[in-house]
């Protein structure tokens, strides 16, 4: 499913955009609030998209690569994981490359996202930030999520305990 807004075109990912999503996975600044460490093997990026593919086939997730509708340009990804279906929920995720950040390219994608999972019928959507990210958890407040719970040493990143915050959204 194609979701288009304003400025941007979200198409489900494809195994051909595995170079795109390269540049911002070893971005070590695009991934330092993410659970994995920069990925700096192009092959290891396109395991990673082909799994993602694989998931979407099985139906369970959503990615879509986010691209400006205008110039074509790939800025980051929207998915939905660990769908539901019986309790109608998934968990919402997205990260937005370096050269998009601060042009509202996150939220805008994000409530497209919003909406299609709400035509599909979630009722509840999950997310989960590191703590110190404040423009993912702005982004997420903005749009209604709540916060719902504070994750102590919830991720081991290279060595390190990473405590994380819940937000919750009923659709």
């Amino acid at each position: 499913m194609i979701l288009e807004t304003e400025r941007l075109t979200l198409a489900p990912l494809t195994t051909s955009d595995a170079p795109l999503v390269y540049p911002f996975l070893s971005d070590p600044e695009v991934m330092a609030h993410w659970d994995q460490a920069p990925i700096e093997d192009p092959d290891e990026v396109a395991a990673c998209v082909e799994a993602q593919v694989a998931e979407m086939e099985q139906g369970k997730a959503h990615y879509w690569a986010l691209r400006n509708s205008g110039t074509g340009a790939f800025i980051g990804s929207c998915e939905l994981v660990d769908i539901d279906q019986r309790h109608h929920r998934a968990e919402l995720r997205f990260i937005v490359a370096r050269q998009g950040w601060g042009q509202g390219y996150g939220i805008e994608a994000v409530r497209a996202v919003l909406a299609h999972a709400a035509s599909i019928g979630l009722k509840r959507l999950s997310a989960r930030t590191h703590v110190g990210d404040r423009r993912a958890e702005r982004l997420l407040e903005s749009l209604g999520f709540e916060e719902e719970g504070y994750l102590k040493g919830h991720v081991q990143r290279e060595g390190e305990r990473r405590d994380c915050r819940m937000y919750g959204l009923l659709l």
